[in-house]
């Protein structure tokens, strides 16, 4: 029955930061937080943090070019629920993540919560530090924020379901002496129907559920021609009929990683690229790991999501250090 109820549950966890649409309507007059406030103030009493020793399904490694894997510090994971990093290797190792204090909550709820949306958090000569939450909406007005993307640390994308708008949208926002700010809508062509996101130079990858793919999420390419994105090509090489998303490329453009259901639930899978082509994917990390992040020494991070009994109740950010084999690969390439 458990494996019954994973199976059943794993396209939602695949599709978490996803938000559930809603119209955010007649809001205003709400008191919505525009400073950050401590987060752990949100998390249930009831909650119950789970570690490595009492995790029932914890991520397996099938790569030896990593070492075995462990969750970031308290400084990151708490009992509520750390999901979507990425990280910026631009002028230092920076943590982005989605924050929610309690994955039982509807998401019309968390919008005026105070603590749900996006976090960042700056790694000094050790482990992270200085985390808070970014702010990218407007005093009193509501937003839910998610599936951050940063370029050079100075370009945030994200989506967000917020007033005056139906559902979600791509939005984008400017990081000006070291505040986020200017953000405005920045939709892609809706027929593209573009999901999390990762932009290469003039290549955008993506996940869609759109028509023409393999069946069920698939990853998709579209190319910058004259300041716009051309029509979007399916990624065949690394589609299947089971979910594909959560792109991220490399900082050298080598390796394009991803997530995948494998055996019920998200797994990560890599490609690498030979002769200018992605060649066929292979499993680096499976049992509920997802959306994955490289770090400057080619650390690799992910999202790992607790379950009991067959119903998730927490995520925290892992990370997997590239073992002494996996440090030689690289400095060949």
């Amino acid at each position: 029955m458990l494996k019954k109820n994973m199976q059943k549950n794993s396209k939602k966890i695949l599709l978490i930061i996803i938000l559930s649409l809603f119209i955010i309507s007649n809001c205003a007059s709400k008191k919505v937080p525009t400073t950050n406030i401590d987060r752990s103030e949100k998390i249930p009493t009831t909650a119950i943090k789970i570690t490595p020793e009492t995790d029932k399904y914890p991520p397996i490694i099938h790569s030896d070019e990593f070492d075995p894997l462990f969750p970031l510090g308290d400084n990151i994971n708490t009992a509520g629920a750390e999901d979507s990093p990425f990280v910026s290797t631009q002028g230092g190792e920076t943590l982005y993540f989605f924050f929610t204090p309690d994955v039982r909550i509807p998401p019309e709820k968390q919008v005026s919560d105070g603590v749900t949306g996006i976090y960042v958090s700056y790694k000094g000569k050790g482990d992270f530090y200085r985390t808070e939450r970014i702010i990218l909406q407007d005093k009193n007005k509501l937003a839910l924020d998610g599936c951050e993307f940063v370029i050079n640390n100075t370009i945030l994308y994200f989506c967000s379901a917020r007033e005056g708008y139906t559902g979600i949208h791509w939005f984008t926002a400017e990081k000006i002496d070291k505040k986020w700010t200017n953000w405005k809508n920045s939709d892609f062509n809706s027929d593209y129907e573009v999901g999390e996101l990762h932009i290469d130079n003039n290549e955008l990858y993506f996940h869609s559920a759109k028509s023409g793919g393999k069946g069920g999420l698939d990853i998709w390419v579209s190319r910058k021609l004259n300041n716009k994105w051309q029509q979007p090509v399916n990624l065949e090489i690394v589609n299947t009929k089971e979910n594909e998303g959560w792109p991220y490329i490399s900082p050298d453009g080598k390796e394009l990683w991803f997530s995948r259901t494998y055996k019920g639930s998200p797994a990560i899978f890599r490609s690498k690229k030979d002769n200018n082509q992605w060649q066929s994917p292979e499993l680096i990390i499976s049992q509920f790991a997802g959306e994955p992040t490289l770090g400057i020494n080619g650390n690799l991070y992910f999202v790992h999501h607790y379950f009991k009994d067959g119903i998730m109740i927490e995520a925290d950010i892992y990370i997997a250090t590239r073992s002494k084999k996996g440090r030689e690969l690289m400095d060949e390439n």
